[in-house]
């Protein structure tokens, strides 16, 4: 739900989609049952609405089954999830991040942190592939711990001391 949105208008949303439930998460088929006209209400667009949809439909016929997931690799679950219309490599980072608590993931193609990185390293960001290219390179000493530099990268982001 909270793809391509600011972090407060997304815990806005999930508040009402869980106010839907009772305040609790929802089954996968409860979800399913939950009209898209529904979903729209609580600030979903249409095509969010489907993809929540696409989410619970896929968790009833392929699984979630958290011992499942952990066994699979980082790239594995990558690859699981983007099965998933509507998720994208970003998503599945950021499940792999929050949901699974996985501790080397890097969230290459996040705007936030490609925006503190050139801050950062004074990297140029006109060639998108060899901000990300130098990006990985520079991620690489963090590893197996990337995921934290992401928390940090995001917090320096949004906590940039202002000059008098």
């Amino acid at each position: 739900m909270s793809q391509q949105l600011s972090t407060k208008v997304a815990a806005v949303i999930y508040k009402r989609f869980l106010h839907l439930y009772g305040n609790k998460e929802p089954t996968p088929q409860k979800i399913l049952e939950t009209s898209p006209e529904t979903l729209r209400s609580i600030g979903l667009s249409n095509a969010k609405a489907a993809y929540v949809h696409n989410v619970a439909r896929f968790a009833l016929d392929k699984g979630m089954n958290v011992k499942l997931l952990n066994r699979m690799s980082n790239e594995e679950l990558i690859e699981y999830f983007t099965a998933i219309k509507g998720v994208g490599k970003w998503t599945a980072e950021m499940l792999l991040m929050f949901a699974l608590g996985r501790e080397d993931v890097f969230a290459v193609d996040d705007l936030g942190i490609q925006n503190a990185m050139v801050g950062l390293y004074q990297l140029n960001k006109e060639d998108k592939k060899q901000l990300k290219l130098e990006m990985l390179r520079i991620s690489q000493k963090w590893s197996p711990y990337r995921t934290f530099a992401c928390l940090h990268l995001w917090h320096w982001k949004d906590n940039i001391p202002t000059k008098k």
